[in-house]
């Protein structure tokens, strides 16, 4: 099976059921000290006002994005060792590659015995995280891999999703690809979590609608404006569709403009150009990784190691309640903008949108993108604070 094919998000779903079930029963066990971050966090956004909701909703949701931060992990994983863009085979493989990754967990186990299958799959996706091209994809200050505790049992789940064969022995999924098609993400994306596409009701922009927006959006701005120096964010870029567009339209640019500039320098003014901010932390790490392997591609190399650390300009955050002028007066007013940005004093484990200082800051773009969700906000403290920063939220707003 390949990367596209639907099966995969169908089976993806079923072994996220087993990973959302093993850290449900840990967040109820009181002495282990993630279960009492997610309480301690609880507390302090309801009492700063990012919350209305009950406790068990409030964690049934941190728990959603917990565990699928934990398949993304190990999607992620299997993508760069299938297309061969990081070293060894971790997870899983064809033929040789099978083994390979048998004994090398094997020869983990043996090195020191108290270790498990978590800490296998951490070192799986440190094999990512470690390279400075794709340090951000499990970014280790905020990924709810680093710190949710998920059980060997589950950890086992994974890896057996992977390596599981069809009756005519080939893997059942595999994610070789030729050409680094991510878009099959966006699949990922869109249905994986029902939880979270309920929530934050998730849909992909078709290619189309996103072209047709760029080329009436940047491409007038570019005539306007010109290239250097140009800026595009997308306010709600879920899995980059947008940024992606417009990433290789402005990499055209400098291509044309500045063909004696070194590749790779000529890549990172394209990502200068644009920004991206979702309230969905695995969008954005998905945004994240799909703009990684399309950096790479354009730089003409084939393995993470080879590339730069690139700069991106990503964050996690609620982009209506963070660093707008009025949101700001509304929010210092309650008490709870900190003294360095103006932005949320309170952030989420997940967010780092505070460490992005005037990513949010109106007049500083040329270009404004997004495929907004259209949903009613059934957090109660959420839906008061967006009525109190924006006049035009009556009655039942969207």
């Amino acid at each position: 099976m390949t990367a596209n094919s639907t099966t995969l998000v169908a089976d993806l779903k079923k072994l996220l059921k087993v990973v959302t079930a093993d850290l449900t029963a840990r967040s109820d066990d009181p002495e282990l000290p993630w279960a009492q971050d997610l309480r301690r966090s609880y507390e302090q956004a309801r009492e700063r006002g990012r919350t209305g909701l009950t406790w068990s909703a409030w964690r049934t949701d941190e728990i959603d994005q917990a565990a699928v931060a934990w398949v993304l992990g190990s999607v992620f994983v299997r993508f760069c060792e299938d297309n061969g863009l990081i070293d060894g085979t971790w997870i899983a493989g064809d033929g040789e590659r099978a083994r390979h990754a048998a004994d090398a967990e094997t020869e983990f186990y043996r090195q020191e015995t108290s270790r498990n299958s978590r800490d296998w799959l951490r070192a799986c996706f440190a094999a990512v995280a470690d390279l400075p091209a794709s340090a951000g994809v499990l970014d280790r200050a905020h990924s709810p891999v680093w710190t949710a505790p998920l059980g060997a049992d589950a950890c086992n789940a994974i890896l057996a999703f992977w390596r599981t064969r069809t009756a005519e022995g080939d893997l059942a999924h595999s994610l070789a690809n030729p050409t680094l098609d991510t878009r099959f993400l966006g699949d990922l994306y869109q249905d994986l979590s029902d939880l979270a596409k309920k929530k934050y009701a998730l849909l992909q922009t078709p290619v189309f609608v996103e072209e047709f927006i760029l080329d009436q959006t940047l491409e007038p701005a570019l005539e306007e404006f010109g290239l250097k120096g140009l800026r595009l964010i997308d306010p709600t870029c879920g899995s980059g569709h947008f940024l992606l567009g417009a990433f290789q339209r402005l990499l055209d640019r400098w291509d044309a403009i500045a063909p004696g500039m070194d590749r790779r320098e000529r890549v990172q003014h394209a990502l200068n150009h644009i920004h991206g901010v979702d309230l969905n932390p695995f969008a954005v790490a998905i945004a994240r990784f799909r703009l990684t392997v399309a950096a790479l591609q354009a730089c003409g190399l084939k393995r993470l190691r080879d590339a730069p650390a690139f700069d991106y300009h990503l964050a996690v955050g609620d982009s209506l309640l963070a660093g707008l002028p009025r949101q700001r007066a509304m929010l210092d007013d309650a008490g709870a903008i900190d003294d360095t940005g103006g932005l949320l004093a309170h952030a989420y484990p997940a967010e780092d949108v505070n460490e992005h200082p005037g990513i949010l800051e109106p007049g500083r773009y040329h270009v404004v993108v997004g495929n907004p969700p259209y949903i009613t906000v059934k957090d109660k403290a959420l839906n008061q604070a967006y009525r109190d920063a924006y006049p035009m939220c009556a009655g039942k707003y969207a």
